[in-house]
This record gives C-alpha cells, structure tokens and sequence, in this order.
C-alpha cells in the first residue's frame, strides 16, 4: 500500500513537472512513472549482476559465456528469451493483425529451430569447448575467411536488435507521445550500460526478469481488453483473425519459404550459441534447448491473442479515436494495452513489457561484439593480444552495433519485417557454412566456401527484397505483381550447400590429382592443420592460374 501511494505521489509531481515545463506532448503520466520504475529494476539486476561477479577474474570467457557456469533454471530462462524480445512479441501482434494467424510464422519457426538446434549442435559445439559460432568456420575454412563469414552474422544480429528497439520505439510513443528516434536512443543506451559492465552473466539475469515481464504483462492485459466494449467477437466468422490461403494458391510457395526459413534460419546465430557455449555440461545445453522450444512456442500466445483481439476492435469508438492504417500496425500492441485496460493495467503491462523489450536488445549486441573481439580482432589481427585489451575491444564494439542497430530501427517502419529478415542472410549465407563445417568438416574446403558463399548471396540478391529497396532481377515462376511467390530463398540455400561440397570436392581432385602443383593452394587445403608454413605464390603457380597473386594472402592459417 505504501509503495502505491509513494507512486501516487510521484506521478502527481511528475505531472506538475510537466505543466510547469510547458512541453505539449500528451504525456501518459502513469505510464511514465510506470517505465521508470521497471527500467530500474532491469538496470539494477543488470548491474547487481556484474556486481556478483566482480573478482571471477578479467577473462573474456567470463565476460562472453558468464564463465561456462550458467544453471539450468536461469539456462531455461535465457534460452527461451534468445527469441522471446521486443521484436518477437511486438511482431506477432502485428502480423495477426495485418495479414493473420496462419502468417505469424515465427514462433513456430524458431521454436523448432531451437529444438533442432539441441539434437544436431549443441552437444557439439559445448564439448568443442568452442567460444562462439564462428570457431568451427574458422578451424576449418582458416582464420581470415572464417572472419569473413561475420558479415552475414552482424549482419542478421543487428537487424535483430534494430526489430527489437523498434518494439521499443512503438511503445514509448504510444505511453509518452515521444519520437521513435528519442526512444530508441535512451533505451539502447540503458541496455548498453549493464552489458558493458557485466557482459553475458548480466544479460542472463535481465533475461529472467525480461520474460516474467513479459508473462506477467501480457496475461494481465488479456482479460481486459478482450472484455473492453469495443471489441466484437472474435468469432472466425466474425473478425477474420486467422488469414486464409486459398488451396492451389501460389501464395502458398512464399508461405512453405518463409516457415522453412524460420526453422533453419533460426539455427546459426551467436545468440543462441552463446547460451549453448555457458551451459555448465552438454548434456544441459542440449536440454536447455529442448525445453526453451516449448517455452518459446508458449510465450507467443499471449501476443497473438492480443493481435486478435486489436483485429476485432471498432479503434474508432476508443479514445484512439481512429482506425490503425498500416503504418501504424506495429503500435497494435501497445495500443492494446493502453486504450482497452483499466489505467491500473496498463500501467503495470506497458511498463513491464517495455521495459522486457528494452532488455532483449542486449543480448544480439553482446553477440555481434563477442564475435568481432574474439574472430576478427584477435584471431585476425592480434593473435597475441591479452584478454583485457580483448575485453575493451568487445565493449568498443557493444557501443558501436547498438548505435548502428538504433540507425536502422529509426529508419525501419515495420518490426515483423525486420523481424523475418535478419534470418534471411544468415539462412542463405551461414546455415549451410556452419552446417558442413560442424558435421562433415573433411567434406568442404576455403575454396568452396568462397564460392558457395558470393554465388548463394547473389542469387539471394537477384530475387530482390522490397524492405531493402533491392529490385527483383530474376522472376522466378509464381512471381505476381513484385511478390515472388516461388521459394526463391530455400533455392538461393541449396545452391549455396551444393557449391560448398561440390567445389570443395573439384579444387581437392585438382590438387591431389596433380592437375595443379600443391604450390597454388594458397588457402593450404592440402596441409595439415600442423603445418602452418606460409605458402609463397610461386612463379610456376602464377603461370598456372594465370593469375598475379599478393604473397601476403598465400598463407596458410
């Protein structure tokens, strides 16, 4: 009782505040203490989290895997919010609302490619010891090119954080009246301060407070605004929530490559690797993903009925006053919970569901960063660098991919869409890479990694991508008005698996057949690991190739 009066008060003297500064925003008061008070419960377990660990020793394994001792509960918790975040909860809403049920793809995708993940990779990748997704790549396709398949990796990590802080921007304009741009700044910055300080053993402790946040929200909302009087039935009949694709329809085409997509796109990320990598055994990280399937699969349903149920409702006869346009369709959720509840609610689910999505934007940029320190900086360039310098490198990094996650958050007007596509590059690019290299490692080479690596991303290219402004160049069958119906993503994967072992398999013939002296293998296929001599581009090799060739790149790694 006495901390609800104490936020009485504070809401009262912030409102005096705001009327004595004369800033004519229409500014949800409740709302604005609401995010204040959750805000610093997710700051203070962050640093309270760094603090705990103060004197585990400077090392960048403890700062990128919180020192491989990650337990099963906060394991279970952490797995499930490597999906569950902003964009994940916000997206769903969005798209039940825009286009359906039958559309809302992710929770299901990524909840399969979590379990997936636990049968073929987990146990794997922890007894390897490895420090994150990209050391099986560079251990077998070298340091400089294995570096070089970070690019698809950032890439997919950024517009990950940049749909999450998006989530973010919506919500903070609907409680506050401000700018997506002052939102997403002021919460990337928030997120960024206890990453900085407490790494992987802060993010997962903000994740156990992100999805009871998020339970305890969206649940609470639920009952009243489905039973809020603008809202009719949600009957099929009624308000045509689930979305239709009529049999035989080419749609069906885009819809089989999406889902796919999801399930296998949803595998080779940093993100989930990096729980996979803290878990104290194998064992527990296989389990963990298992569980956090079901977890993640579970989570969504909350937001989906809200998407529902924002589909059901006359916005005219709210306070919103208006039919949502599409540009306004990623705010569903928020617009939910602040004009269908009670002012109660909505103070207690807008702040602690903002106040979730703020959290979950930590987690892709401690990834990116992680990766960038340990496979590019270090392994790259300073091979002999000491684990503090690499610790500063990884926090420069921190600051740098949030502010550039927050660029194209600004710039981005739908979160599903850049929900969908951060998987999409990695799917194409870094599934079959990573897949191969884990699984049949003496199948593939450099040489068809390079290949498979520029022909899958063109191919990926050609087929245009109307979020980045990309035009459709080949129109593959099904392609009606602009949409390519074909699954022209699944293809550009295949070719990129098929590249990868067939030109790995024609460059070793080459070799080992003697149809080129073993001095043109600049990438040191037919070595040993042991043998880490450089190779020098010799006249003969040149002559071969027919080709100049820069000594310093002739180096087996």
């Amino acid at each position: 009782m006495q901390s609800s009066n104490y936020l009485v008060q504070l809401s009262d003297k912030l409102s005096s505040v705001i009327k004595y500064t004369g800033l004519h925003m229409d500014v949800n008061v409740p709302g604005l203490v609401s995010i204040i008070v959750f805000y610093l419960a997710i700051l203070g377990v962050g640093l309270w989290a760094a603090w705990r660990r103060r004197g585990q020793g400077g090392t960048a394994d403890e700062v990128m895997l919180a020192g491989r001792d990650i337990g099963a509960f906060v394991g279970v918790l952490t797995m499930t919010a490597t999906w569950v975040g902003g964009g994940y909860i916000n997206g769903s809403a969005e798209v039940v609302f825009t286009d359906g049920l039958i559309w809302c793809q992710a929770p299901i995708g990524y909840g399969l490619s979590l379990s997936i993940g636990g049968f073929f990779f987990a146990r794997r990748m922890r007894d390897a010891g490895y420090v994150t997704m990209l050391d099986p790549l560079q251990e077998v396709f070298g340091r400089r090119w294995g570096a070089m398949l970070y690019l698809p990796a950032l890439a997919g990590e950024m517009l990950w954080s940049a749909a999450v802080l998006g989530a973010l921007g919506s919500t903070l304009t609907v409680i506050l009246g401000l700018s997506d741009e002052v939102s997403i700044i002021v919460s990337a910055a928030i997120a960024v301060v206890y990453t900085l300080f407490g790494g992987l053993y802060s993010v997962a402790y903000t994740d156990v407070v992100q999805l009871f946040c998020i339970f305890i929200g969206l649940w609470l909302a639920i009952p009243f605004a489905w039973t809020n009087e603008a809202v009719g039935s949600l009957a099929q009949k009624d308000t045509d929530w689930f979305g239709n694709i009529p049999l035989g329809d080419p749609t069906w085409g885009l819809w089989a490559d999406l889902m796919i997509l999801h399930i296998f796109g949803g595998l080779p990320w940093q993100v989930y690797f990096q729980r996979v990598l803290s878990s104290r055994t194998s064992k527990q990280a296989e389990m963990l993903s298992y569980v956090a399937s079901f977890g993640c699969i579970f989570m969504a349903v909350p937001a989906i009925m809200i998407g529902a149920i924002a589909k059901g409702t006359d916005w005219e006869n709210t306070d919103y006053g208006k039919n949502i346009t599409s540009e306004d369709a990623k705010l569903v959720l928020p617009l939910v919970m602040q004009y269908l509840t009670p002012t109660a609610v909505s103070f207690i689910g807008l702040g602690a569901v903002s106040a979730a999505v703020m959290s979950s934007a930590d987690s892709s940029v401690l990834s990116a960063s992680s990766m960038f320190a340990k496979n590019v900086y270090k392994d790259v360039f300073r091979q002999n660098a000491s684990e503090k310098e690499i610790i500063w490198v990884m926090r420069g990094a921190v600051i740098v991919v949030a502010s550039a996650a927050s660029l194209i958050s600004i710039t981005s007007n739908s979160i599903y869409d850049l929900f969908a596509l951060c998987g999409d590059f990695v799917y194409v690019m870094l599934f079959p890479q990573l897949t191969l290299a884990v699984h049949y490692p003496d199948y593939v080479n450099s040489y068809g990694s390079i290949v498979a690596y520029f022909l899958g991303l063109t191919l990926r290219l050609l087929g245009g991508e109307e979020v980045l402004g990309i035009p459709i160049v080949i129109e593959f069958p099904w392609c009606i008005d602009g949409v390519q119906n074909f699954p022209f993503r699944t293809l550009s994967m295949l070719v990129t698996l098929v590249t990868l072992l067939l030109v790995s398999w024609l460059t070793k013939q080459v070799f080992t057949l003697g149809l080129l002296p073993k001095s043109c293998d600049f990438m040191g296929i037919t070595h040993s690991k042991e043998d880490l001599v450089p190779i020098k581009a010799t006249t003969e090799c040149k002559d071969n190739l027919g080709l100049e060739m820069d000594n310093t790149n002739a180096a087996f790694e």
